[in-house]
Order: C-alpha cells, then sequence, then structure tokens
C-alpha cells in the first residue's frame, strides 16, 4: 500500500526517472519470477500471447499479494538489455490498454506501459495490476498463472484461493470495538431512519419504538449491536474519523474555471449520509439551454439530471477501495461533473451493466453496500448506471464516460451538447437501440469502435468512413440537415487536391510550403487532426516530387516548390 501511494506520487512528478529505476531493479534480479518477465520481443509480439502473460502476471500479483507485476519487452533471459521495436507508435501503446480490456473478463487493463530509453536499446515496460479480490482475472476466458518461470493454467486451487478473498475479507464489515453510539451523530442517525422507513414502508410503524441499538441492527450498519466501519463512515461523527484511519473518509469537492484553473473546494468528512446532500448543494444548478430548432428541443434543462449526481457521489461511497487510502473527489468543471473513487470496476465492464440491466454479482463493500441500500442511498437491484445513461441521453448530451485505468474509477457527465448534430439524430430517430447510441456516442466523440459497433452501425447504414475515422452517414445526414457536415468529412478524391496544388503553382510560379499548407488545410476533411493534415500535405507534395511534376528550388529547410516545365 504504502509502495503504492509512493509510486503514484511519482508518476506526477518524476516518473521517467522512477521508471528508470525500476529497469535497473528488475535487470539486478537474480532470476525471473511469478510477478516478473521479460521477453526479447524485438520486433514484434502475439497479442494472445501479451493476453496470457497479462492474465498471468495479474494473478500472481494477486497471490503474491503485491500491487504489480512487470513485464519488459526488449530483454533477454539473461536479464540483457537488446532493445524492441514493438508498437513503436505512443498511439499504438495506448491502444493497447484498450485492446487487453476487450479480451478480459473483468475489464483489468495495463496500470501503464513505460518506454524506456535505456543505452542498449528501447525497452517498453509494462506494469500490471494484481487481480482485484475475489477475482482472477481471465484472457479471453481462460485462466493463467505462473509455474516457476513457465506460463501455465491457473489452478483450481490457485483459483479458488483467489475467490475466497472475497469471502473472507470485506473492509466495511470490521468491528470498531472502541467505537460506541457516542460517537455517532445525531442528525444522521435521525435521517437514517426517516430514508428506512422510506425504504421499507411496511415497517414504518415499528421504527419510531425501536432505540438506536436496535435500529442499527435492523438496518444491518452493525453486527449483533457493535459498530463497524460502516456504521461510522455513513453515520459516524466527524471526530470519529480516527477510528478509520489510515483510511480518507472524505469527499473532496473542486470547482475549476473554463481555463481549468481552481476556483473553489471543500471538503466533507463523516457522517457520509449527510456529506452527499453537502456535495449534491455545492455543485451550481444551471440551466442549459438549446437553439431553437422547430419542436426537436425544449427551450431548457437542468444542466445535470439530480439523480445522476446523487448515484455517482453514492457509488464512489459504495465502491471506494478504502484500503488505498484515498479521498472520494468531485471536480466540477465549467460544463462537466467529474467522479473519481479508487479501486477497480468491480463489476468489470461498463457496457455490459448497462446493456444487461443485472444486479452486480461482486461487490467490494458487501456489508457497506447493504447498509447503504437499506438507507435508500444506492439500488442493488441494479439500473443505476443505465438510469445515468438515460438521462443524458434524454437530454441528447454525450453519455456518460468512464475511465477505469490508472486504478481508479472515473466518471465524467457532459451538462451540454458536444455535436449538435448528434443531437439532431437522436431527436429525430426514436427507434434507436440504446446499444447504437452507445456506439454513435463514440463516433461523436472521435473514439475508437470495436469490429463489433463498426459492423452494428455500418449494417444500418449510421456511419462511413475508414478505421479509425468514421463519420456519419450520408443517408443520417440528409435526413437530419448534415449534409454540410457529411461534405466537411468526406474526403475528395486525391486528385482534387493535386489539381488544386498544381493550378496555385501555375499562377504563382512558386509557393512555400506555408503557402500550400494555407491552400490545403481547410479542404481536408474535419475529421482530420493537425497532424494528421501535415502528413497528408507532405505526402501529396512528396508524389508530384517523385513524379517529377514539382521540384524544390529552395533549401531543405526552407522549400520553395515550382512546376517543372511550368511553361508547356
Amino acid at each position: 500500500m504504502r509502495w503504492l501511494k509512493r509510486h503514484e506520487a511519482a508518476g506526477k512528478t518524476g516518473q521517467a526517472m522512477d521508471v528508470t529505476q525500476k529497469l535497473s531493479e528488475l535487470l539486478g534480479m537474480s532470476a525471473e519470477n511469478e510477478v516478473v518477465e521479460f521477453k526479447e520481443a524485438k520486433n514484434s509480439y502475439s497479442f494472445a500471447d501479451l493476453g496470457k502473460y497479462f492474465s498471468a502476471l495479474s494473478n500472481e500479483a494477486n497471490l503474491k499479494r503485491v500491487p504489480a507485476a512487470w513485464l519488459a519487452f526488449g530483454v533477454n533471459n539473461s536479464r540483457q538489455v537488446v532493445g524492441s521495436a514493438y508498437r513503436t507508435s505512443r498511439t499504438d501503446l495506448d491502444h493497447l490498454k484498450e485492446e487487453i480490456a476487450n479480451k478480459t473478463t473483468n475489464r483489468i487493463t495495463f496500470i501503464e506501459i513505460h518506454e524506456v530509453a535505456h543505452a542498449q536499446g528501447r525497452v517498453v515496460l509494462f506494469e500490471i495490476p494484481a487481480a482485484p479480490q475475489g477475482l482472477p482475472v481471465a484472457f479471453e476466458g481462460h485462466y493463467y498463472g505462473r509455474d516457476g518461470e513457465a506460463l501455465s493454467p491457473l489452478n483450481l486451487e490457485e483459483i479458488e484461493r483467489i475467490r475466497a478473498q472475497a469471502a473472507l475479507e470485506d473492509w466495511s464489515a470490521a468491528v470498531v470495538p472502541e467505537a460506541g453510539l457516542g460517537d455517532l451523530d445525531a442528525e444522521a442517525l435521525r435521517v437514517a431512519r426517516k430514508n428506512f422507513k422510506s425504504k421499507f414502508p411496511d415497517k414504518a410503524g415499528e421504527v419510531d419504538a425501536w432505540d438506536d441499538r436496535t435500529f442499527l441492527n435492523k438496518a444491518k450498519l452493525t453486527v449483533k449491536g457493535k459498530l463497524t466501519r460502516t456504521t461510522l463512515l455513513l453515520l459516524g461523527k466527524d471526530e470519529a474519523e480516527h477510528f478509520l484511519t489510515p483510511a480518507d473518509s472524505k469527499i473532496r469537492w473542486l470547482l475549476k474555471d473554463r481555463d481549468g484553473k481552481d476556483r473553489d473546494y471543500e471538503v466533507f468528512g463523516l457522517p457520509l449520509l449527510l456529506a452527499v446532500d453537502k456535495v449534491f448543494n455545492k455543485i451550481r444548478k444551471l440551466k442549459y439551454r438549446y437553439m431553437r430548432e422547430g419542436t426537436l428541443f425544449p427551450e431548457e434543462v437542468d444542466q445535470y439530471e439530480p439523480y445522476a449526481i446523487r448515484e455517482a457521489v453514492n457509488n464512489c461511497i459504495a465502491h471506494q477501495d478504502y484500503t488505498l487510502c484515498g479521498r472520494i473527489n468531485v471536480v466540477e468543471g465549467d460544463e462537466s461533473l467529474t467522479f473519481t473513487n479508487l479501486g477497480s470496476f468491480v463489476p468489470g465492464d461498463v457496457q455490459r451493466v448497462v446493456m444487461e440491466d443485472a444486479p452486480e454479482e461482486h461487490y467490494r463493500n458487501r456489508f457497506l453496500a447493504t447498509a447503504m441500500f437499506n438507507l435508500k442511498m444506492v439500488d442493488t437491484a441494479g439500473g443505476g448506471i443505465r438510469k445515468m445513461f438515460q438521462y443524458q441521453q434524454e437530454r441528447f448530451f454525450p453519455l456518460p464516460d468512464y475511465d477505469l485505468t490508472k486504478g481508479r474509477v472515473k466518471l465524467t457527465l457532459n451538462g451540454k451538447v458536444l455535436d449538435m448534430d448528434y443531437a439532431r439524430l437522436l431527436a429525430s430517430n426514436g427507434e434507436l437501440e440504446l446499444r447504437e447510441i452507445m456506439a454513435l456516442d463514440k463516433v461523436q466523440k472521435r473514439q475508437r469502435l470495436d469490429a463489433d459497433e463498426v459492423a452494428l452501425l455500418k449494417a444500418k447504414g449510421l456511419i462511413e468512413g475508414r478505421k479509425p475515422n468514421y463519420y456519419i452517414a450520408k443517408r443520417v445526414a440528409q435526413k437530419t440537415g448534415q449534409k454540410a457536415t457529411y461534405s466537411k468529412n468526406r474526403a475528395f478524391d486525391k486528385q482534387y487536391y493535386i489539381d488544386l496544388l498544381c493550378k496555385a503553382l501555375g499562377e504563382h510560379d512558386s509557393l512555400t510550403r506555408k503557402d500550400i499548407d494555407e491552400l490545403l488545410w481547410n479542404k481536408l476533411p474535419d475529421w482530420m487532426t493537425d497532424k494528421q493534415r501535415k502528413i497528408k500535405v507532405s505526402n501529396l507534395i512528396g508524389e508530384l516530387s517523385r513524379k517529377r511534376k514539382i521540384a524544390n528550388q529552395g533549401s531543405d529547410a526552407h522549400p520553395l516548390w515550382a512546376l517543372i516545365n511550368a511553361g508547356d
């Protein structure tokens, strides 16, 4: 745990130095072990084998009770650096996180993929998280482990040992013998009784007759009358937080301006039952006003659905890994809300949770989740996350964004329409299924689609373009008034750009690279980044030069392009 905190801090200040040091430590080992593996991978490496090692090293890290395992590419079995050209593009390495997540049952992926510039060559250092407590990690449905240095199926005894952790360890259920009723907040107790009666109206008549100890037992906040960590988290006085040390039982609200600078903040401690409302009341209740277009849009709506805010905060409380000693954060941006809690996303796959709309099979804090259900804070029957998606959809806002990397769950709610064309599509087509809307949401956010999503949207005629730069289809564009957007996204034939450039050269005798960029820049598709536009223009110039259509009359540093035989 202490190592984790040091590592996270290092990641913000001097990560390159720390990773180089980590590589030196690994190279100094006498031999590989169950949580360290070296591979030459000089040019490439099988994705299937990488996935198997990911599963094996993650499971072994859990069994060895270390926070992370390490896989190094560019190092031979003698621990000599030989260099690796595996995925030299940083973008390709970053995409690998999602590729692995798509194949693991709990959508676990790398903590980070580091590139280390060693004197003997480039080393790719994969930092693999330990499997969550109670949840062994499988790759493509199979569990892997290590038999010494060899890769092998995870044996049944080890699988059951990991699964048994869920039954044996529940931080939230631990009794705190030193704490008593005097450590509980009177107002929190009153609200807890009120919420319990609302949740279970058939017992409302009995609740008022119960003393505090009886009520806490009935609400499953205590164990045989003894206060638990859950009791203190939800109902404890602020000064009782020392009973939960070293856990940081606080929620921090932070307000940022349009430029990302801090404007205001406040930290809320125990009791968390009351802290939820305090955080909610800090968040600005602004209205979002649509540009009126016929009857498609209402004139204004709340920027955020109150249910979604409360659900997000309560989920952070219920699923925080308190053993990691971090705070829950709520960051209010100019037009977005971000919620973060430490620990992996136990259900594994957000899309599966939304589409199946089913109760979770595992809970990190089962005792806490049950108590929060009884106090009407969360719904353990499932459906909370799906409702958040539906509320965003009804506003025509981008769907909730989940980032499950870096050992935490990060949820972002956007409080505005990012792409009016996408909003028009939702407003004019009420027959779209949720999975289609989720896939189209990725298109508007320029996020990668997996093969199934591409097939689904292509079959429905909703998108066009080539991987990974898809855009809204012509048929849909015409139906929803997006003809201009469609044309701006669709690339012209290459000959169009060549003719345009040659015509300009004929008119002006010569053009600098800056002149050529200005000529073609806005003619290229809207989906292209500046880097992609730069490469496209360079390729056009290179092709014309190789075909001896144009020549550089300047220098390499300051090229001046002109037509060859311009007078013909």
